[in-house]
């Protein structure tokens, strides 16, 4: 992801002053995304793609042209954080099928919701417990979810996770893209077979 956020701003004659002020990301910390010092959470990433108007999932892989099926193996999954973060460990899923309307990754929350910030970005999020316990904070209130349940919600609402109990949970994460259309002239949801 490194080199993509530097080439795609490049390609976009953007000074990292500009991505700074038009992501809402600071100069210092832009430059440490670039140079590998740091690694941006999902919404930083989220902003910088809405910045560099391009999908989420193109600052982790090329987008080309969707192929029909795109197949993540368990051991294939690329790791997007270091497996010594403290905070919610990431790896992403599909980053090779092209553009496409949502950004799957395998997410594992910290076990302390302290070292982790309440995010928020543009788009909708899906959570789905596959392992273990965790719990979904919003500033109202705070959700407990056992493996097998999920929840969807507007992105723009502060949000984060942390596993209940003694290993971390095991939670599927899918990040939609932002839409530009009101809701009224967004395509209907497609019908099941």
């Amino acid at each position: 992801m490194i080199n993509r956020v530097r080439r795609l701003r490049k390609e976009r004659l953007m000074t990292l002053e500009v991505l700074a002020e038009r992501s809402g990301v600071t100069k210092s910390y832009l430059s440490k995304v670039e140079r590998g010092q740091s690694v941006p959470s999902i919404a930083v990433c989220a902003s910088l793609a809405k910045a560099l108007e391009v999908p989420l999932d193109s600052l982790f892989a090329e987008a080309d042209e969707l192929g029909e099926v795109t197949v993540t193996r368990a051991a294939e999954r690329q790791a997007l954080t270091s497996p010594d973060e403290p905070g919610t460990r990431y790896e992403g899923m599909a980053l090779d099928a092209g553009t496409k309307g949502m950004t799957p990754f395998m997410l594992y929350p910290p076990l302390d919701d302290n070292p982790v910030p309440f995010r928020d970005h543009p788009g909708e999020e899906f959570v789905f417990v596959h392992q273990g316990q965790a719990e979904l904070i919003l500033p109202s209130r705070t959700i407990t979810l056992d493996p097998g349940d999920c929840a969807y919600f507007k992105a723009t609402t502060p949000h984060k996770l942390r596993s209940l109990g003694t290993r971390r949970a095991t939670v599927l994460l899918l990040v939609s893209s932002d839409y530009d259309t009101p809701d009224d002239a967004r395509p209907p949801h497609p019908r099941l077979p």
